[in-house]
């Protein structure tokens, strides 16, 4: 396989604006579009239908701070993936402090186990969103 097909792969997803791939790296930079609804299923299917998987991943996302069974969770905006929200230090703010509220987070998103999504974020940065 190439890094063109991972490539091609991953700009058809709807809501993809670009993609760089560097199999010697063997990193995938995806940048989406504004508004978008892509999940991390349709970017890892994208990865997987080439014969390579989804690794950790260095993401910013937005949605809302919730708190289900007693975890913290994102749930992700335009979409309906829900990560685990996890400081990546105890001097990070704490995102249960955020519940209800609509936030950007920066952090870094695991690779999952084989045949499963990623389904947590460990954050360094959360910030409440200002209404438009």
């Amino acid at each position: 396989m190439c890094a063109h097909a991972v490539r091609v792969s991953l700009k058809s997803v709807s809501g993809v604006d670009t993609v760089n791939v560097s199999l010697e790296k063997g990193l995938a930079s995806v940048k989406m579009k504004p508004d978008n609804t892509v999940t991390l299923k349709q970017l890892n299917d994208a990865v997987t239908k080439n014969g390579f998987a989804m690794k950790q991943s260095v993401a910013t996302v937005a949605g809302t701070v919730a708190v289900f069974n007693g975890k913290t969770m994102l749930r992700v905006s335009r979409s309906s993936d829900a990560l685990e929200l996890l400081p990546e230090s105890a001097s990070v703010q704490k995102a249960n402090a955020m519940e209800g509220k609509s936030v950007l987070v920066e952090g870094t998103i695991p690779e999952a186990r084989k045949g499963k999504l990623p389904d947590s974020i460990r954050y360094h940065t959360i910030t409440e969103e200002q209404s438009k």
